[in-house]
Parts: structure tokens; sequence; C-alpha cells
């Protein structure tokens, strides 16, 4: 099969041929149909994600929709011919999606919302699942929540909005003066961070009292000002980028409580994968109930421009998810 290998960190992926794997017990082989692109894949690439464990030579890739070709062993509720998406490799040992086929676990997958792409339900799975690990998972998201999302109209945060707003929370979400139109389209209040402190804006929309739920989807100075945010006692703050040094005096003084999420724990341990697959069936019940659709980058990419993909996704540019099309 055709595969873009990455044989050093940094350089360049190579298009070749390699051997197609065949689906072993409990795993799946999938015709992969398109391979979404978040900004990892470019880390992992240029070997600045250590924490993703990636082994050269490696094909990368961690977003995939595409079919089944073949059920291994011991593997039910899937048949050839099913229609499938999931976070399912491009990290550790596990083979990504910029291939022709991938053979993957099948607890990872779920079908894909039949009223989506094969384009749209590749740029789901990373964002979708690290925004239900934070919202659903570690914070129980529901009606009467008062929920912030930094970085409303990026990746994750897109997801972020609607499935707080799918649950019956109020959204607020910041974002720059550009991606405001965005973040109200989605159903958010936006809230322009380079024209108001955090002071300001809790003050303006929660009377000073808080947020019950603030999101950080950035990272750096944006986690502090997450924990500026945070509802006093019932407050609780989420980060999907909490890798840096922070202080946590802004949160213990309002007696608010922290989690950290790292979305690809089960695909490098093995442990809690068949909840990623849980994940996924949930996000196409939403997808196809019309409450959850991702925002695409209209360029399109094949196996021989994903160069430009990974450029456009490194430097800024996309508007959207960037989404490579294998066939």
């Amino acid at each position: 099969m055709r595969a873009l290998v990455l044989e050093d960190f940094g350089g360049a992926l190579r298009l070749g041929e390699i051997d197609t794997p065949v689906a072993g017990p409990g795993q799946v082989l999938v015709k992969v149909a398109a391979s979404g692109v978040n900004p990892l894949d470019t880390k992992i690439r240029a070997g600045k994600a250590a924490h993703a464990r990636s082994r050269l030579p490696a094909v990368l890739g961690l977003d995939l929709a595409g079919s089944v070709e073949q059920v291994g062993p011991g593997v039910d509720g899937f048949a050839p011919g099913d229609e499938v998406y999931g976070l399912t490799g491009g990290v550790g040992d596990l083979q990504g999606s910029l291939a022709e086929y991938a053979a993957v676990d099948a607890r990872l997958l779920a079908r894909k919302p039949a009223s989506l792409s094969m384009r749209e339900a590749a740029a789901l799975p990373l964002v979708t699942i690290t925004a239900w690990e934070g919202l659903v998972d570690r914070a129980g998201v529901r009606a009467g929540h008062r929920v912030l999302v930094h970085g409303g109209a990026g990746g994750i945060g897109h997801v972020a909005v609607q499935i707080a707003r799918a649950r019956g929370a109020e959204v607020w979400a910041t974002g720059s003066p550009g991606r405001l139109r965005t973040i109200a389209d989605l159903g958010a209040v936006p809230i322009d961070y380079t024209a108001s402190t955090v002071e300001e804006y809790v003050a303006a929309h929660t009377g000073g009292e808080g947020f019950d739920i603030v999101f950080d989807t950035v990272g750096g100075r944006t986690l502090d000002d997450s924990f500026a945010a945070a509802r006093t006692y019932t407050g609780h703050v989420l980060s999907a980028l909490g890798w840096g040094s922070h202080s946590l005096a802004p949160l213990s003084f309002r007696g608010a409580t922290y989690s950290g999420v790292f979305t690809l724990l089960p695909m490098l341990t093995g442990h809690g994968r068949a909840h990623h697959g849980e994940i996924m069936a949930e996000a196409a019940a939403l997808a196809d109930a019309g409450q959850l659709r991702p925002i695409l980058d209209p360029r399109h990419f094949g196996l021989t421009t994903v160069a430009e993909a990974h450029r456009l996704v490194e430097t800024g540019g996309a508007v959207g998810k960037v989404v490579v099309e294998i066939d």
C-alpha cells in the first residue's frame, strides 16, 4: 500500500510502498478515506512531542475516517463495509492514518456519523475526545452551568462549545477579533480577549461570581487567566495544555478545582481504549442530531501534498480543521 513514512524527526514525510497490514486479534483493517491534521501531528513530525512516544520509522496521522475492509478474531460489532472513524494511531507504535490502510484496535472506533462526509468525520476524533474528557468526564457539564471556553473558534474549542451547549450549558468563549463571528455562529457569547481583562469580562458576564467551568485550550498565560475566572468554591478549570509552571494561588483562593486532560493516554498504555470508542459513538449521535459539526478549512490535500497541509497548520493559516484525503 501507499503510505507516508517519517524516517527522521524534522525530516520530510516520504511517500512510498509498505506492506498492507492484516487485522489481528481485536483489530479492524480500515481502508482510510481521510486523515485529520492536528497541531500535534506537526509537532510529532518535528520531534517536539516526546509525550507522544513515537518510534521511527513511523506512519503519522492521528485521526481517521474510512470503511472496514477486514475484521480480526474476537471483534464484534463491525463488519466489512461499515463506515467508521476514530483516534486510532500515529503515536507510540500505532500506525497512523496517512496510508491507504490501517489495522487499528476496534475499541477505538465507532460508526461514522451518517450526516457527515468522510472528510468531516476525520476532523473530529482528537478534538472531540479531548473536549468530551474535559467537559463531560471531568467536569460533568450540564444544564445550569456557565461555561467559558478559551479559544472557542479553535480545533478543540469549537467542538467544546458545541458539546457544552448540547448538554444544556450556557456558553461563553474567548477569541481574537477576527474569530468572534465564528464563536457567535456556534451559539456561544463571544469575548474579545484583546479588549478586556479577565476581571472585566468575569464582572460583565457573571456579575463577578466567575464561571462554573473554564476550559483552557490555549495554554500558557491563558491557563493563569482560567484560574482567575473560576467560580468560588464550585468552579472547575480544565486544560488540554497545562504543561508549564503556574501558580495555583488564584485557584486555591477560590476553593476551586483543576483537571488536566491527556487524550493520548489510552493509546499509549492500552488502558481505557473502549471509552474512546464510546465517546466517538456519542459524538456521532450528536452530529446526526445536528448538534455537532466540524469547521473545515476549504482547501483540499492528498498524500502528495501533506507537507503543504502541515505547513498551513504550523503557520496558523488554517481557517478550520485541515484534512488530508487519502484516495
